[in-house]
């Protein structure tokens, strides 16, 4: 394992604006760089690298990183081996340290189960050609041997054990572990997928993690996926995203169908920017893998009652997602049509013709509850207003926010001062039955619209920004660690605990490529873009860290709560001793401990 001192050390001393530059070649803008962005397809630059603060950021598609991370979403580099080419560039040398129990185990595991995955991939592609009936079934539905060799499709044959001639011993856990046999309840093993046209799954650095198999014909399940693994998880893959990637970003759009033969076939007559879910519904990971990729997303439905309902799951994930200039629409085939048919029998530029034509989210939204709160009665408008409340408390676009209240307003009549009061309440509550579209999980709503629910004050994003600015001054304070139960207080208190425990020099992009990864990743890689944005110097930063900790401690203390405005404890004897520690740092008495001594918290 590397030493996270290591990776700080590496990133304070490599430039990212030489590392990004080898890929895409940067122009100067004032005291940043910028180019168009690699992540996404656009015109006018969006994408900027901070020799400063060293790290980039997209302000179109949201892509952030540091050196590292670069490589890893750009060069498709593992973590190590993006490690190990930066260090050599840097005349560096790459230590190793013993992993915590288990790790090496896990990690040797995921490479002995991606292995066994290959090994299943290339044995379903051989008995492909040995298949008759399954090439006859192929081209019947229009696939030629080269659109079928890209995608890796291949056959599982009929019978109990056929990977029994792939692997010996059949009999290895690693088998039942990859979801590739099945052990039944008498203890006898057999192939999770038989008689069926089989299409690889692979991560976003190619690797088989997972198999789809459609059944030949017709047959139930008529597709059959992998189960959860320590490979693969539903909830986060896309089935083709790996093939597509340049694809969609060329286009500048990706279009998410709901089956593997969707995929194919469109790829098959030039759509070649487009994905499949995996089974489930359409997942907020995938929504942002989406988003950074390209600015519009496609979900394509079928028009019956099942696929609205599918389009609504989709429309409620997306709303936390959406940045201004994203772009969410929703296409809805003819009934009884899929992708796949449509294309064969009406050709790629019909298929891009409805793309064109596709219904907006802000659209959709609001149509959608009408047909349930029809607002021709105070009481039909009234249940719409209260519908609409969760849906946009989710939505983080300010701009688009604003226009559908607007459209909100026409519609229930309402002055639009009043109606934005009413959304700001709490307390609302989806009157629907459960499993209707529009449709709210209990859990939900209850954390969108219940009477519990507060934004975090702005002063935590503040502190989350000053903090990542200067990490260094920050461990030697008395910082708070608030558990309000936000993001914001939940990436505070994980940023105080890693600045407690880090005994490496701290610098901005070491923070965020600690973070990387990890659910606090977006707010702390936000408040670095926005600073750069806004021009905060560090001298700036500084006085921002020291005025905001002081703000913080002297909220706690008038509240009446030690740990923060929502922890509920009594003040203590050691807070009044810190925050006088505190008010000395702000009036520059004493600028390098802010607080006691082992004493932060």
């Amino acid at each position: 394992m590397i030493p996270n001192d290591f990776i700080q050390t590496l990133l304070a001393r490599v430039d990212i604006v030489d590392v990004i530059d080898r890929y895409v070649p940067l122009k100067k803008a004032g005291a940043n760089y910028q180019a168009c962005c690699p992540f996404h397809s656009e015109k006018t630059p969006s994408f900027t690298v901070s020799p400063t603060k060293q790290f980039y950021h997209c302000f179109g598609c949201g892509a952030h990183g540091t050196a590292i991370g670069f490589l890893m979403e750009y060069a498709s580099k593992p973590f190590p081996e993006a490690v190990e080419e930066l260090a050599r560039d840097a005349g560096m040398e790459v230590p190793r340290v013993e992993m915590r129990a288990g790790e090496a185990e896990r990690r040797e595991q995921a490479q002995d189960l991606t292995s066994l995955m290959l090994t299943a991939a290339k044995f379903y592609r051989a008995q492909l050609k040995d298949a008759p009936r399954a090439v006859d079934y192929l081209k019947g539905r229009g696939l030629t041997g080269a659109i079928a060799a890209k995608f890796g499709v291949g056959y599982a044959p009929d019978g109990w054990q056929p990977l029994a001639a792939a692997f010996d011993p059949y009999d290895d856990p690693a088998l039942e572990t990859t979801g590739l046999v099945i052990a039944g309840d008498s203890g006898k093993r057999y192939d999770r997928f038989r008689d069926r046209i089989v299409f690889p799954i692979h991560d976003s650095r190619g690797h088989v993690i997972a198999f789809g198999g459609r059944v030949l014909g017709e047959g139930e399940p008529k597709y059959l996926n992998s189960p959860e693994t320590p490979l693969f998880s539903k909830g986060r893959e896309l089935y083709g995203l790996f093939l597509a990637r340049n694809a969609i970003r060329d286009a500048g759009k990706v279009v998410v169908v709901e089956g593997y033969m969707d995929v194919v076939a469109l790829a098959q007559h030039g759509v070649e920017y487009a994905v499949a879910t995996l089974g489930t519904a359409t997942t907020p990971v995938h929504v942002q893998k989406l988003f950074r990729l390209t600015d519009s997303v496609v979900f394509c439905f079928d028009g019956d009652a099942a696929g609205r309902k599918a389009a609504w799951r989709a429309l409620e994930n997306a709303l936390p997602m959406l940045a201004d200039g994203k772009n969410a629409v929703f296409l809805f085939l003819p009934d009884g049509e899929d992708p796949d048919d449509y294309i064969r029998q009406r050709g790629k530029a019909a298929f891009e013709a409805l793309i064109a034509r596709a219904t907006p989210l802000s659209e959709l939204l609001l149509t959608e509850l009408s047909a349930q709160h029809p607002p021709v009665t105070a009481e039909g408008r009234a249940a719409l207003v209260a519908a609409a409340r969760p849906l946009l408390a989710e939505l983080t676009a300010p701009i688009l926010s604003a226009l559908i209240r607007r459209r909100l307003a026409d519609v229930t009549g309402l002055p639009e001062t009043e109606l934005r009061t009413l959304l700001r309440s709490a307390g609302s509550r989806d009157p629907r039955p459960r499993g209707e579209a529009p449709a709210r999980e209990p859990e939900r709503a209850a954390r969108r619209a219940g009477p519990t629910q507060r934004r975090a004050p702005s002063l935590t994003r503040e502190l989350i920004q000053a903090l990542v600015l200067q990490p260094e001054v920050a461990r030697s304070m008395a910082l708070p660690s608030p558990a309000d139960g936000t993001p914001e207080g939940a990436a505070l208190s994980a940023m105080v605990e890693f600045f407690r425990e880090s005994e490496s020099a701290l610098t901005p992009q070491g923070v965020l490529q600690h973070f990387s990864g990890s659910a606090h990743e977006g707010l702390i890689a936000q408040a670095l873009a926005t600073a750069e944005d806004h021009g905060i110097s560090s001298e700036q930063s500084l006085e921002h860290l020291k005025a905001g900790v002081v703000r913080y401690w002297q909220q706690a203390q008038r509240a009446g709560r030690s740990g923060g405005p929502d922890d509920g404890a009594a003040p203590t004897r050691e807070e009044g001793e810190r925050l006088r520690q505190l008010e000395m740092v702000r009036r520059g008495l004493d600028d390098s401990a802010a607080g006691p001594a082992g004493n932060r918290s």
